[in-house]
């Protein structure tokens, strides 16, 4: 979007020697560009490990994850994760599991509410509108709309760093705490650009500082909702549901981009800079929200989400099942005759025949 948007702010006033403008068809053009770069290289991207095991290609799944692996793991390493995958594809097949078991089993459907919540969250906060909204929010303040679209590009870019930085300290202070932060500065951003252009109207100092608070927001976003929204929706779903519990959750980012899109521009005439305090708001409002019902997931394994969200059951294959129930009728056995209990005796007897 970043480069977009500066392929958009340099061929908005180009244009030919004669006076005709080829910019809208030029900034179309160059989109062929990542489009043709990305279908000439599809051949050489190879099919995950796991879609290759679902798919009963065990040797080319064992090859890939070893192509993909090599140099950062060990052989053991890697054969214990094909070993892994490889079960959880088997546990996934065998528990019967669908996309109405999202809805049907309350473990999942605990994860589910949260992660669309928290996507509708991350675009109520008016990120979306800021986004789309940003060259007609700063002519509003009096910016020239060459400097609007220019200053648009510099505030996407400044996301990008900012969202390079939340990679390093996501890990140090939490998931939940970096969401929160995020929510504070976004607040704190909306209540300046609401406040300054009713206090002080036409006045230049003020605009300045509305433009900063701008890329402050910018940067309470990408340390916040922007990148950990993506890292704790992946963390909290179990892995044989996880790609269909992160596309429902979508649904939610997509709601309330709708909504916000729909409300900004008719709140931004009626209401003129008033409208901030509505997401100031809304920001606020989070708050309180992510700590009653987000738990922290920093430092936690896979295995641990099932406390945090309830236990998820796992299904027992036919197998499995005969094999204990010959293992407890053996050991009943013994119970009622004083020998000793078959499963024992079969140990002793492999055990003996080692020594022999």
């Amino acid at each position: 979007m970043a480069i977009g948007l500066w392929v958009g702010y340099g061929m908005r006033f180009w244009q030919t020697g004669s006076g005709y403008y080829y910019g809208w068809r030029l900034s179309i053009m160059l989109e062929i560009i990542p489009a043709f770069v990305f279908g000439f290289g599809l051949p050489w991207i190879p099919e995950t490990p796991r879609w290759l095991v679902e798919h009963n290609q065990k040797d080319r799944a064992r090859s890939t994850l070893r192509r993909l692996r090599e140099g950062i793991y060990s052989e053991d390493q890697i054969e214990d994760e094909f070993a892994a995958i490889s079960k959880d594809v088997d546990e996934y097949h065998r528990s019967g599991r669908n996309w109405l078991s999202l809805f049907k089993e309350k473990a999942l459907f605990s994860r589910l509410w949260r992660a669309t919540l928290l996507q509708f969250m991350s675009q109520a906060c008016g990120a979306s509108a800021m986004k789309y909204y940003l060259p007609f929010l700063l002519e509003s303040l009096g910016i020239f709309t060459h400097a609007a679209l220019m200053i648009g590009a510099i505030e996407m870019t400044v996301k990008i760093a900012f969202t390079v930085l939340e990679m390093f300290i996501i890990d140090r202070f939490g998931r939940r705490n970096c969401l929160v932060a995020g929510c504070i500065v976004m607040a704190i951003s909306m209540l300046i650009n609401g406040a300054l252009p009713l206090a002080y109207q036409d006045n230049k100092a003020a605009n300045i500082v509305c433009i900063i608070f701008i890329f402050i927001y910018a940067t309470g976003f990408s340390l916040g909702f922007g990148p950990t929204v993506w890292v704790y929706n992946t963390e909290i779903f179990p892995t044989a549901v996880r790609a269909r519990g992160l596309n429902f959750a979508s649904v939610g980012s997509a709601v309330a981009s709708m909504i916000v899109n729909e409300i900004w521009p008719i709140g931004l005439a009626k209401l003129h800079s008033k409208v901030y305090f509505i997401f100031m708001a809304v920001n606020i409002i989070w708050i309180p929200v992510l700590f009653a019902f987000f738990p922290e997931t920093k430092g936690r394994e896979l295995e641990d989400m099932d406390a945090l969200f309830g236990s998820v059951a796992k299904q027992v294959s036919d197998a499995e099942d005969e094999s204990a129930g010959r293992l407890l009728a053996d050991e009943e056995l013994f119970r009622n005759s004083e020998e000793t209990p078959p499963s024992r005796a079969r140990d002793s007897d492999r055990d003996l025949s080692l020594i022999q």
